[in-house]
């Protein structure tokens, strides 16, 4: 058994993987199982992978036989998990030489810890050249150490991030959610916030690399998919309500509010894209959208939208598609007129 197992879920980034595992293997805490899920690359990717098993017995590869998707494969790599705790890391990032062990030592530091954030450094590439601009992400509290249900609270609109390290019992109870190919694993932070007795900072740093060929930028229609992840984490906070799990009556509903104005942003914030990109996608792709939008917009309870939002122009709350299609037309034609410079 290891004191910890990290998930490296891997398509197609032979570009990255070198660095992502080289900061893995030379971690200052040895105790480590690295279990890489190739998902089902058709670069060289896997090659890279078996490489570094040869080299290192603490690195195991898992092959996807289809490509299935981050959340997907991160749960077929929990079940070869042996770890006291497990983390995951991206293809494209990197810890430092020591954040296992401080995120480690952090979550010991109380047997009633179960997560331990790492200090998440955002990493920006220089337009020119192979420098990288970083700067660490800014968490919306000044506690180091809070309750499972503060930090769940905190995680709902990201004022805190979601990269950490957690007892293997919180992973394999709740797995990765898996109801959406893109964003809906980030759901599962949530949740295991929410089932933790107390949650930790930490300074072990993870280095997120924010690259522009990101798949969550490009103008494709799987952008949408975020406002069906929210819509999955909408249903899973009415569950977890109904089990008692957000406290009170009044208090569960107030989560509900609260988490149900945030995803009438997200909800703002995806015509935005669609409107910047429009002119990108084919006719059926912007009928799809539309349909998408229709359905969304359904589930989208007005009554407990803030005030705030609904006499915000561009944000008032309707369920209409033609209405809703024609708002926010004019809101951001007004908006480019007054800010040409505001892009998304």
């Amino acid at each position: 058994m290891s004191k910890i197992s990290v998930l490296t879920a891997v398509y197609n980034d032979e570009a990255h993987i070198r660095k992502c595992l080289d900061s893995l293997c030379s971690q200052t805490l040895s105790d480590i199982q690295i279990i890489c899920i190739d998902d089902h690359s058709t670069d060289s990717t896997l090659s890279i992978l078996h490489e570094y098993a040869e080299k290192d017995p603490r690195v195991l590869v898992l092959e996807q036989e289809e490509n299935r998707g981050q959340a997907v494969a991160r749960n077929e790599g929990i079940k070869l998990a042996d770890g006291e705790f497990i983390t995951m890391l991206d293809s494209d990032d990197w810890f430092a030489p020591d954040s296992l062990e401080k995120a480690y030592n952090a979550l010991n530091e109380s047997e009633k810890c179960d997560c331990a954030l790492f200090k998440l450094m955002l990493c920006y590439p220089e337009e020119e050249g192979d420098g990288i601009r970083m700067e660490e992400f800014e968490n919306h509290t000044t506690h180091k150490l809070m309750t499972g249900k503060d930090a769940f609270v905190l995680s709902l609109d990201q004022s805190i991030h979601g990269l950490y390290l957690a007892r293997a019992e919180l992973f394999r109870q709740y797995p990765y959610d898996t109801s959406c190919r893109l964003y809906s694993d980030d759901n599962t932070t949530c949740v295991h916030y929410l089932h933790s007795r107390h949650v930790v900072f930490s300074e072990g740093e993870y280095f997120y690399l924010k690259h522009k060929d990101a798949s969550t930028s490009k103008p494709t229609i799987l952008r949408f998919e975020y406002m069906f992840a929210n819509l999955n984490l909408k249903r899973t906070l009415e569950r977890e309500a109904e089990a008692g799990m957000l406290g009170s009556d009044s208090e569960s509903q107030k989560i509900l509010d609260f988490y149900e104005s945030h995803r009438w942003l997200i909800v703002v914030d995806c015509y935005y894209f669609y409107y910047l990109y429009r002119k990108q996608f084919t006719a059926e792709e912007r009928q799809e959208i539309k349909s998408q939008f229709t359905e969304i917009l359904n589930t989208i309870e007005t009554r407990r939208i803030s005030w705030n939002l609904r006499i915000k122009p561009g944000y008032t709350p309707v369920k209409r598609w033609w209405l809703f299609n024609a708002m926010e037309n004019v809101y951001f034609f007004v908006k480019h007129k007054v800010s040409p410079s505001d892009h998304f």
